[in-house]
């Protein structure tokens, strides 16, 4: 059987080896998940999922440090930011099972014309069925318990499909779950290739899929889904921000360095493209330049890194290119613009890189911030929403009714105000708008949409 290579992301050393499954036993387990669906006395009570939950977040309070450290060294997010990430996937698990108390339905009112009169009506809520998850590699916790949890918090078997280059996070979960008391089936896990993913995705007995990642693929994914699907797909953005003239600097630059450079970039809702007012430009350019400077990268294991590598070496080139045909074009370098391994490259700014330059209208997915002078918000805000993607954004203002405005004004589904475009908590609605993705993430949002409702019509003569 084929192999998958899990490789450290800092050094490319082998961690470990996994087989990949195939069609054949990515249709076990459909018919195994579909099959215990189908049978609704196997269905587990909200009381037992909550157990279930509850153990489970207990286990991982105390494996931190070993969560922490398997994240960090498989997909190269510091030792600081992982644990974050590992501290963020145990309140996930805690607001998931606070959740499933917030399942209930509600009465519809009868008898308020003739033809409804001795009738009472009552809506219930359902699980959906079976949910297939792909995931990412950016979190590769924090995305699990987003589309894991909430899965089996709804009632639903789910079967997931981690990034190739990150599984073991995952893997290392599902055996807590399964160490919880999850029962056999409820969830499986799908190291497999592209291929049998779409396979598993694409299923009629698939009630729901949840993918993040590339717009190419998800969009690909949507369209070969079988009729009645549901699905929600977390695609990329660019981030803009707004700068006007009166923000707080000693506020400001921090924001967008933490926003820009958290996780090298790799992040979906990552300060990308930051429109300054003319009058204060060179002042947040230069800042923000001293503080890419002072980055610590390196090792995510060591405790001292701020800024790791990226996921692979190939993604280094692709960045390194994208840095030089900015240059080549006219983009002033402020600092940064240069590899620092194989894969590491060096926190960068750039300032007024061309607007048809790849850093200034696709997705750079790296540890670049590009800086552009305006002199009217307006054609600002315009050239933010030029492109098709759009997911968070933000504004840096004192004057609230300029926020106010510029918020309505820019197309994003979040707007950040006197803050940068990577913040995020697990109970806001997370998701992009138009070519960016479908659907709202955050783990109640998910967990209602893997519910469907049924509604109850009883008659009696005995009821009004």
């Amino acid at each position: 059987m084929e192999k998958l290579e899990v490789l450290a992301a800092y050094d490319q050393k082998l961690i470990k080896e996994i087989l990949l499954i195939g069609k054949e036993e990515a249709e076990k387990q459909l018919d195994r998940a579909y099959t215990l669906f189908q049978d609704s006395s196997r269905w587990l009570k909200a009381h037992q999922r909550k157990a279930i939950l509850d153990k489970t977040a207990q286990l991982m309070e105390g494996r931190i440090e070993e969560l922490t450290k398997i994240a960090a060294q498989e997909g190269g997010k510091p030792y600081i930011d992982s644990k974050v990430e590992v501290l963020r996937a145990i309140s996930g698990v805690k607001i998931a099972n606070e959740s499933i108390s917030q399942i209930g339905g509600k009465e519809i009112p009868m008898g308020l014309t003739k033809a409804s009169e001795n009738r009472l009506a009552m809506v219930s809520y359902e699980p959906i069925g079976v949910v297939a998850a792909i995931s990412a590699f950016n979190h590769p916790l924090n995305l699990i318990i987003h589309q894991v949890v909430t899965a089996f918090a709804a009632g639903c078997p789910v079967i997931v499909k981690p990034a190739s280059t990150t599984p073991l996070s995952c893997l290392n979960f599902v055996e807590i779950l399964k160490e919880a008391g999850v029962p056999e089936d409820w969830v499986q896990v799908a190291i497999t290739d592209s291929a049998t993913a779409e396979f598993i995705a694409t299923d009629s007995r698939i009630a729901f899929l949840t993918f993040i990642g590339s717009a190419k693929v998800g969009w690909m994914l949507k369209s070969k889904l079988a009729p009645g699907t549901r699905i929600v797909l977390e695609h990329g953005g660019v981030a803009p921000v707004i700068v006007e003239k009166d923000a707080d600097f000693k506020e400001l630059i921090p924001s967008l360095a933490k926003g820009g450079f958290y996780h090298a970039g790799q992040v979906c809702v990552s300060v990308q493209k930051v429109f300054v007012h003319q009058d204060v430009v060179d002042k947040v350019a230069q800042g923000l330049s001293r503080a890419a400077e002072k980055l610590i990268v390196g090792d995510p294991l060591s405790e001292e890194t701020e800024v790791g590598p990226l996921i692979i070496p190939k993604e280094v080139e692709r960045v390194e290119s994208w840095v030089q045909e900015a240059i080549d074009g006219g983009a002033q370098l402020l600092t940064g613009g240069k590899r620092i391994s194989d894969t590491c490259y060096e926190p960068t700014v750039l300032l007024n890189p061309p607007l048809d330059a790849k850093v200034s209208t696709e997705e750079v997915f790296g540890p670049i911030v590009c800086v552009y002078s305006y002199s009217d918000r307006l054609q600002a805000i315009e050239l933010a929403n030029a492109l098709n993607v759009h997911f968070q954004a933000s504004v840096f203002t004192k004057n609230i009714d300029v926020a106010l405005d510029t918020v309505k004004r820019l197309n994003a589904s979040t707007v950040m105000v006197n803050d940068h475009t990577a913040f995020r908590v697990d109970w806001m609605p997370f998701g992009g708008r138009d070519h960016s993705g479908e659907g709202m993430g955050g783990i109640p949002y998910s967990i209602k949409d893997m519910l469907r409702e049924k509604l109850m019509v009883i008659k009696s003569n005995l009821l009004p």
